[in-house]
Parts: structure tokens; C-alpha cells; sequence
């Protein structure tokens, strides 16, 4: 097991993450560099979805051990002693009346028993039986019956492993799914954190200890995205590559296709339209389809039709043991291409501002569980405001947010959970090797979306300090390395002048809280401010720029007149002195703002936190602050200046 990471910290005790453990483990079940399709239900494929109630359990050991002592994952959880009810997806942090559970650091440990179709363990060959978890943050251990098939790290990116021998030749068909599940931040992790020991026995509990993060958001965990069983034939296609470029009517969309589990196949594929007609075919792993007359992906608000998705059917015939298989994937696709300039962002040639927002995966009760209703009341309220992009701020959503991103023309920069690096030790090479690997996966993820437009490393990283250099060099050019397509950037709070990650990006992403965290309740210094920090950022590099953070708390239904620090008064003349100055800039090489948040969202507890940070122009619960009336007014008249369409475009229309 690859549990030896080092907790940070002062203090004796024992580190929730270092456990001395030695697990029955099959060799060739853990996830590896394979390719990470998205489920489907296809011709050839079955997939269930496995939410619902789960199993739980938290190890209150003094060492969080007792799980692994005692092999919890070798019969059922309740044997082991108490287990409550867990809804999954959803964070564990809230469910309950615990306080203890709330702020639990440590392993905790869910449980699920499926009963199989008989027609997923039989035939000859038999189909390829594969387990997936959307995310679990953070480190994840799974066993089927009793068996260890996957173990991971990262707590927003999916995994999976083939399970195929584990559950096939059962005689009850019976699937017991064991996790264990550790949210312990370590000074390596993405995100890093330490854990404190408290000392002072006068003040302190035996081996009482903290969890310290460096970002401004709870520390949610739990399985926080779909659990899914999903099938596929014994040979299968296990990745698509897809790259597209258009020019005078004419598009090239290059494909390379990868297959397992045999080397006698063929592949055939077909591009359909929105309306199903086949508008180009292909054979073979790799090739190009032209399309004539494309209809190219625009974002919203840019065109009539926003979002437009083709259909690419990649079929795989193979031969395995004499049986001939067939494997059929659809993958969506959108034709439109990106491009930087020193001064502009350009999608299928034209600029593109950027007017939207950053958020988190975050609400009340289910914490950063997937949740249905809130998604679509999300992009609702996102169509409603005239945004169109956001920020994956800051780790990877889910792939179902992503996949209404491409439907919808919402522009993503996808971002990493490279938030808070800001100790020394975060920089060595562990925590780069593990960067590394972290992109790889989000790329491997991603790769294929069209709202994807650009890639963020960081979120407000140390990147004044000297190894910030080296580190941030090699993470983008390992980035542009495994995606050529898309720009790279990271997101920066630093000085102009000191920051060492800076030259590396394409695109200079700056937050800034002017008349917030500096010169607090002084709004005349904003003009002033924000203009030298955009021309001291472009006189240094000469590449375009985004405010990608600002914004101020409100606390709902607090009115002052002035204008007076956290009323909403004060939230929206903080953003009216911001866009004074970022509608000069943008007509010269500022290409987008992002307002810093869509929704208030939970925080650590602490003396300047009141039930979260307040800087929402919607509240936690999607109703809107006075702030967010005035970022939608500027929206729409920044669409209706930029748009092609006819200047009958308003906040009611497109979308109602």
C-alpha cells in the first residue's frame, strides 16, 4: 500500500494516514494508465448505477486503525460493530446529529451489496464486469468480496478497476463492495494540508489533533459522485482522442482509438448530426473525418445555437477465441477551435470574453455530493445571469456538470485541486511526481470536451518562492505535452514583479480583493488599484488577462446606506467600481472577469466565517442577493455588444 505520506505538522501521535497495513491484494486489478470513458448505455454495454443507501462506519480508534487490525473489508461491515445508514453520493460530514462526524479526520468505511444479472458472469468469453466510483475524496481503498481491486488518491478525478474475476464463478452472484476512505490532507496531497497535535495536555485531550488547510473551503468527504457497475465485451474500446480544426467551411476531426483484449479487430466510425444524418465515416484507430459546412461549438450567448454536439459512433469487431465481439461507444463531439493571442482569446476565430463565474460543488445537507436538482438550478440561474463560463473552481467537477457545460456553450477552465500549495515542502518532488500524475488523470478525463477551453494548474499557489519556478514550468509543460489543443494557465495572487510561475502560462489569470482583504471599506482606492495591477501584469508579459477572482461577503437582508462592509449595498458597489475600470481594459487586452461566487458556501469555522463565506451573489440556497440584478445587467449588455446576433437578445430569451 502506498500509505506512507508523510501528515506534516508538530506533534507526537499517531497520523491518521500511516497505518502499518498488509491487505489481500490480486495483482493486475489496480487502476492503471488505461483510458477513462465515460459510462454509457450502449448496443454492447449495461451500466447500474449503485446509489442510494449505503453502509457506514467511522473508525473512532485512536489511530484509525481498528478497520485494517481487525479486516473489516473481509466480511459484512456490520459485523464489525455499529454501521448507520450513508447516502451515497453525499458528503458524511452533515448527515448526521454528530458533531464528532462533522469535523472527522480519518477512515471511514461504506459498504454495499449488489446482487448481480446472471448475464453479467456467464457467456464465453464472458463480458468485462468494471466498478467505478465518480470521485471519493480522499484516498480510497475497495475490496469485492473480500478481494482489494483499486486503491487511489485524489479526491475529485473517477477511478475504476475490472472486476470480472473476482465476481465471476460466485455461486450467489452476490457483490459486496468495501470501501475505506480517508480524507487526511498531507503537505503532499492536492490539496495539501497538515495534521497539528496539540501538546498542551492543560487545554488538550490525549492525542487530540487538527486538520490545517490553506484554502477557503470545508474539507468535505465522503463518495461524492455516482458509484456505477458497467459492462463491457471481453475485447472493448478503451479510450478515444479526439482533436478538431475548421477553415472555410471545411472541418478535420482526428481521432485515435485504442482497444483491449484483442489484436484481430476493426473499427469502423460515423459522424452524426444533431438530426442523425451521417455526415462523415472513418476505419481503423486512427484517421480524420472531414465535415462539410460544419456546425461549429460555440458558447452561449456567442450564437443562435450555442452547444452544438455531433455524435461519433466508434464499432469494434474482434475476434477472441474464435467468438467474433462487437463494442459500440457514442461519444459527443464539438467541432470549434482556440486560439491566444498578446491580447485575445479566440473561439472558432473570434474573441471571446470571458463574463461568468467561479463556484463550488457545495450545498446544504449533501455538502459536494452529486445532486440533480441543484446542477440544473445551477445552469438555470447561470443562462439566467447571461454567464458564459465558469471556473472549475478549484478542483474538477463532475462529468455530468461537464456534459451539460457541452450542451449548454458554457466555456469551462477546468482546474485542478492544486489549491492551497503554499508550504515550502509542497514544491519537492513528491508533490510535483503526484501534480503530474493529477493531470494526467483530469486530461485523460476531459480531454474530448468542447467546453473545455483551457487548463488551470493552481489556484493562488506560493508562487513568489524560488522552487515555484521549476514546479510550475514542469507541471504546464507536461500539461501542454499531453494536450497540444488548449491553453494553460494557473491562477495567481501574487505580486507582479515576484511571481515565478507566471512566465509558463498563456493566459495571466489574476484575483484580487481590493477594498476587501486590503484597504477594507474603501472603495475609492479600487480605480486606482485595479488599473496599475492590469498594467503592471501586461507591461511585465504582454499576454491577455483575466480577473478571475473578485468580489466581496454580504450577508442576505443587511442594507446600509452608505455603503458599509457586508451589506449588499456595499457587495454591489464594490462590483460597479471593478467594472468601471474592466470596461476600458477589456477593449484593450483584459479578455474575461469572473465573479468570486456564484453561491455562499461552507467554511472552516472561524472568527471571520459566519456559517461559510458570504461573497455569493446567490445564497447557498440559489436565491439571489442584490448583487447578482447587477451582474446580470452587465452581462447582457456585454453579450448584446459582442454578440453576432441580432440585438434582440435579453435576459428573458434562449432560455425560458
Amino acid at each position: 500500500m502506498a500509505l506512507a505520506a508523510s501528515c506534516g505538522g508538530g506533534g507526537a501521535g499517531p497520523c491518521p494516514l500511516l497505518l502499518p497495513v498488509l491487505l489481500l491484494f490480486v495483482p493486475g486489478l489496480a487502476a492503471g494508465p488505461s483510458g477513462m470513458l465515460q459510462p454509457r448505455d450502449t448496443p454492447s454495454r449495461e451500466r447500474r448505477e449503485l446509489g442510494g443507501l449505503w453502509s457506514f462506519r467511522a473508525d473512532l480508534s485512536p489511530g484509525r486503525d481498528a478497520g485494517f487490525a481487525q479486516r473489516w473489508y473481509r466480511r459484512p461491515l456490520r459485523q464489525s460493530g455499529p454501521v448507520i445508514d450513508m447516502p451515497v453520493p453525499a458528503s458524511f460530514n452533515d448527515i448526521t446529529q454528530d458533531p464528532g462526524l462533522e469535523n472527522y479526520i480519518g477512515w471511514v468505511w461504506y459498504e454495499k451489496e449488489v446482487l448481480l444479472p446472471p448475464r453479467w458472469l456467464r457467456g464465453e468469453p464472458a463480458p468485462r464486469l468494471v466498478l467505478r466510483f465518480g470521485s471519493a475524496h480522499y484516498y480510497s481503498i475497495v475490496w469485492v468480496n473480500g478481494v482489494q481491486v483499486v486503491e487511489h488518491e485524489g479526491g475529485h478525478l473517477p477511478f475504476e478497476a475490472d472486476i470480472s474475476s473476482v465476481v465471476q464463478g460466485s455461486p450467489d452472484a452476490l457483490c459486496r463492495i468495501t470501501m475505506a476512505l480517508n480524507n487526511t490532507l498531507s503537505p503532499h496531497t492536492l490539496p495539501p494540508g497538515s495534521i497539528q497535535y496539540m501538546s498542551d495536555k492543560s487545554r488538550y485531550p490525549k492525542n487530540y489533533f487538527v486538520q490545517n488547510t490553506r484554502f477557503d473551503f470545508f474539507n468535505y468527504a465522503g463518495i461524492h459522485r455516482p458509484v456505477v457497475l458497467y459492462t463491457t465485451p471481453a475485447a472493448y474500446i478503451d479510450d478515444i482522442t479526439v482533436t478538431t480544426t475548421s477553415s472555410d467551411n471545411v472541418a478535420l476531426v482526428q481521432y485515435q482509438v485504442s482497444v483491449v483484449g484483442s489484436t484481430a479487430y476493426s473499427l469502423s466510425l460515423s459522424l452524426r448530426d444533431q438530426q442523425g444524418k451521417v455526415v462523415a465515416t472513418g476505419d481503423g484507430p486512427v484517421g480524420e473525418l472531414k465535415v462539410l459546412n460544419p456546425n461549429l461549438w460555440w458558447p452561449y450567448l456567442m450564437h443562435e445555437n450555442p452547444g452544438y454536439l455531433y455524435s461519433l459512433e466508434v464499432r469494434l469487431q474482434a475476434q477472441v477465441g474464435g467468438v467474433l465481439l462487437e463494442d459500440v461507444y457514442p461519444l459527443p463531439v464539438g467541432i470549434r477551435t482556440v486560439h491566444v493571442t498578446s491580447s485575445q482569446f479566440l473561439i472558432n476565430g473570434r474573441p471571446f470574453y470571458f463574463h461568468g463565474v467561479n463556484k463550488h460543488e457545495d450545498a446544504d445537507i449533501r455538502g459536494k455530493g452529486l445532486d440533480w436538482p441543484l446542477i440544473v438550478k445551477d445552469f438555470n440561474l447561470l443562462r439566467w445571469l447571461g454567464a458564459n463560463s465558469f471556473r472549475t473552481s478549484h478542483y474538477p467537477y463532475a462529468e455530468e456538470v461537464m456534459d451539460l457545460c457541452d450542451a449548454y456553450g458554457i466555456a469551462v477552465i477546468d482546474e485542478s485541486p492544486g489549491v492551497g500549495i503554499k508550504l515550502p515542502e509542497s514544491f519537492g518532488n513528491r508533490s510535483l511526481q503526484h501534480h503530474l500524475a493529477v493531470m494526467e488523470e483530469l486530461v485523460r478525463r476531459d480531454k474530448n470536451r468542447p467546453s473545455v477551453v483551457m487548463w488551470s494548474v493552481a489556484n493562488e499557489p506560493a508562487s513568489e518562492l524560488p522552487p515555484a519556478a521549476h514546479y510550475f514550468k514542469t507541471v504546464i509543460a507536461h500539461t501542454k505535452a499531453l494536450d497540444p489543443s488548449r491553453p494553460v494557465t494557473f491562477v495567481t495572487d501574487a505580486n507582479y514583479a515576484l511571481d515565478r510561475g507566471a512566465p509558463y502560462v498563456d493566459v495571466i489569470c489574476v484575483n484580487s480583493y481590493f477594498s476587501w482583504y486590503h484597504d477594507p471599506g474603501h472603495l475609492e482606492v479600487i480605480p486606482l488599484q485595479l488599473t496599475a495591477q492590469f498594467e503592471d501584469w501586461y507591461k511585465t508579459y504582454q499576454k491577455p488577462i483575466i480577473q478571475s477572482e473578485y468580489g466581496a461577503d454580504s450577508v442576505p437582508g443587511l442594507h446600509t446606506d452608505p455603503p458599509m462592509m457586508f451589506s449588499e449595498e456595499y457587495q454591489q458597489a464594490l462590483l460597479r467600481q471593478y467594472h468601471s475600470v474592466l470596461d476600458k481594459k477589456r477593449k484593450e487586452y483584459v479578455i474575461g472577469e469572473l465573479i468570486w461566487n456564484f453561491a455562499d458556501f461552507m467554511t472552516n469555522q472561524g472568527t471571520t466565517r459566519v456559517l461559510g463565506n458570504k461573497k455569493g451573489i446567490f445564497t447557498r440556497q440559489r436565491q439571489p442577493k442584490a448583487a447578482a440584478f447587477v451582474l446580470r445587467d452587465r452581462y447582457w449588455r456585454i453579450a448584446n455588444e459582442s454578440s453576432c446576433l441580432p440585438p434582440v437578445i435579453t435576459s428573458h430569451s434562449l432560455f425560458l
